[in-house]
């Protein structure tokens, strides 16, 4: 067999292998944007726990009482209640309450519990046509964001990062919550921050890192979460795309360290601008020896020299922003605003 020949067989035998697990790693093509239809009173939500379990049966009480003051019923998960070391039951029974819920043409919109950990060892798994051919309001936050991101990559599902059923739904939250999949219509953000911080509820208030405005993809949720997706086909082309992040629990030099991990990996670089939320429980244990959060995101965002801000009531706290991840968004920096452009219920 001459060289010509040998190289046009190997390319014949290698686009024969193309539907194979060879090609699992390989960067996802970009998938058109779908959005879920909005509900009304009296549907029914599905609550599940794709992550950890509740540390406490209180956290059932308040999820019930959250919905059920919306004026909507509750399908609770077949295995939530369930345990597996630190998960919500093992990856088979989780995996199996995510797809009954989009399945189940009674409900109407998919909560998740709680976060915790375990939301990645079921990306592989997730049947994402399923997903696609059921488009509903899917809503947490924390380490639901990697399901936020795995959703967006493999379907183009508009999701949603917010509270999560255990969560202390203030006004604030449920004001969005009523205004966003009741009536389609996207929150003022910028009223919402101002209210909030006016109250004296949180300490700090927006934090402009460099002033101006951007327009694109809305990606991002908590840091932690996203960096281990890093190299993944879940992990998102931030290409033209407005980042947010939060955490919560991790000293500054954690913060660096993943923020290293994003420029490594080249998200930062294509990036369009960005959004840092709250930090929960984010102080160096030995401050003089740590550098601080504004120096960390000065290093790392200030001479990207794109619109960027700190403050955004994002992360782990009660008065939360419900955003949709995925969708096209203006910010502006100065103002510390977040404009929701596309249409984003069908």
């Amino acid at each position: 067999m001459n060289k010509r020949t040998f190289i046009k067989t190997l390319g014949m035998g290698i686009a024969a292998l193309s539907g194979s697990n060879l090609y699992l790693s390989a960067a996802p093509a970009r998938v058109s944007s779908i959005y879920p239809p909005r509900i009304r009173k009296g549907d029914t939500v599905g609550i599940i726990t794709p992550s950890s379990p509740l540390l406490s049966d209180e956290g059932y009480a308040i999820a019930d009482k959250n919905i059920s003051k919306l004026g909507l019923r509750i399908k609770w998960g077949q295995h939530v209640g369930q345990k597996y070391g630190h998960l919500a039951g093992k990856d088979e029974d989780r995996i199996a309450d995510i797809h009954r819920m989009f399945a189940d043409p009674d409900v109407k919109a998919i909560v998740c519990l709680r976060g915790g950990s375990g939301s990645t060892r079921l990306l592989d798994k997730l049947d994402y046509g399923l997903i696609a051919r059921n488009p509903k309001i899917f809503l947490g936050y924390s380490d639901i964001t990697a399901f936020h991101q795995a959703i967006h990559t493999q379907t183009g599902l508009v999701t949603f990062h917010g509270a999560v059923a255990n969560s202390v739904w203030t006004p604030m939250v449920i004001e969005q919550f009523e205004q966003l999949f009741f009536y389609g219509k996207v929150p003022d953000y910028a009223r919402l921050e101002m209210q909030v911080h006016a109250k004296g509820r949180l300490q700090r208030a927006i934090q402009t890192i460099t002033p101006g405005i951007a327009e694109g993809k809305l990606l991002g949720g908590n840091l932690t979460v996203l960096t281990t997706l890093a190299g993944s086909t879940y992990f998102p082309d931030f290409e033209d795309s407005i980042l947010f992040l939060e955490d919560v629990g991790e000293e500054p030099y954690r913060i660096d360290r993943m923020l290293s991990q994003l420029a490594l990996s080249g998200a930062l670089g294509k990036i369009k601008g960005f959004i840092f939320g709250k930090c929960t429980d984010c102080e160096a244990r030995y401050p003089s020896k740590s550098l601080t959060l504004e120096q960390i995101l000065n290093d790392y965002v200030l001479a990207l020299g794109i619109p960027a801000y700190q403050g955004a009531l994002i992360g782990h706290i009660d008065e939360q922003l419900i955003l949709p991840v995925g969708a096209r968004v203006r910010i502006d920096a100065a103002k510390g605003s977040i404009t929701v452009l596309d249409n984003i219920f069908r």
